[in-house]
């Protein structure tokens, strides 16, 4: 499993699909040329958790729950060439381990089938006005 490090990572996946689940968001991007900075096709991940969620002790315990669950199943169902971040929330800290890391396989390979819809809320998913909607 690969990290993502820089901000401007993180800015990129941040513009593109998400699939929420109960303990955080995954956000992800298909990398434009699958291989980034000569660091290999292989899925790279990122966590981040806000300050929302609590102190920075809650905070990390999020962090390394949601990493551990990415590094034992989330990693091998990841789409190479894809970048994701998950963004960590609260009920990530109190679930179940086995329940997260189940949600994380699934919210992987959700995002990896394409299952997932764009961001932008319920006007991205609408379809486009007809002519006759339009008008001439």
């Amino acid at each position: 499993m690969q990290r993502l490090k820089k901000r401007n990572d993180y800015v990129k996946v941040a513009r593109g699909a998400r699939t929420p689940r109960r303990g955080f968001l995954l956000q992800s991007i298909r990398r434009p040329d699958g291989v980034a900075d000569g660091a290999g096709a292989d899925a790279r991940f990122g966590f981040t958790v806000t300050k929302k969620m609590g102190n920075a002790v809650v905070r990390n315990r999020i962090r390394r729950r949601l990493k551990e669950a990415v590094r034992l199943a989330g990693a091998a169902a990841a789409d190479p060439g894809r970048d994701f971040v998950l963004v960590g929330r609260r009920p990530a800290l109190d679930m179940p381990f086995a329940d997260l890391v189940a949600d994380v396989v699934g919210a992987v390979r959700a995002a990896a089938s394409g299952k997932i819809g764009p961001r932008g809320g319920k006007e991205a998913l609408k379809p486009a006005p007809s002519e006759e909607e339009t008008g001439p």
